[in-house]
C-alpha cells in the first residue's frame, strides 16, 4: 500500500489535501480521482456553480505530482468539445 493525496487545483490556487488515501498503487489514486471528479461536478450542477475546480493533482507521501485528473476529463463524450 502506498499513501496519496488529492490536491485540487483552481486557477493558481492549490487546495491541499491534508489527510491522503492508501491505495495499492498509483492506477488506484487515478480511479480514485475520477471517482472524486465525477462527484464534485456533479454537486457543482446541481448546486448551480458557475466556476468549478480544474482538476486533482495526486501526490505521493514525499509531495511529488504523480499524475493529475482534469474534471473534464471525467464528462460523458457528449459533453467534451
Amino acid at each position: 500500500m502506498a499513501h496519496f493525496y488529492f490536491h485540487l487545483r483552481a486557477g493558481d490556487e492549490l487546495l491541499t489535501d491534508d489527510e491522503g488515501e492508501d491505495l495499492p498503487d498509483i492506477s488506484a489514486a487515478r480511479r480514485e480521482a475520477e471517482l472524486a471528479a465525477r462527484e464534485l461536478l456533479a454537486e457543482a450542477i446541481r448546486a448551480g456553480k458557475e466556476e468549478i475546480p480544474e482538476g486533482f493533482v495526486i501526490t505521493d507521501e514525499a509531495g511529488r505530482a504523480l499524475d493529475t485528473v482534469l474534471l473534464a476529463a471525467v464528462l460523458p463524450k457528449l459533453f467534451k468539445k
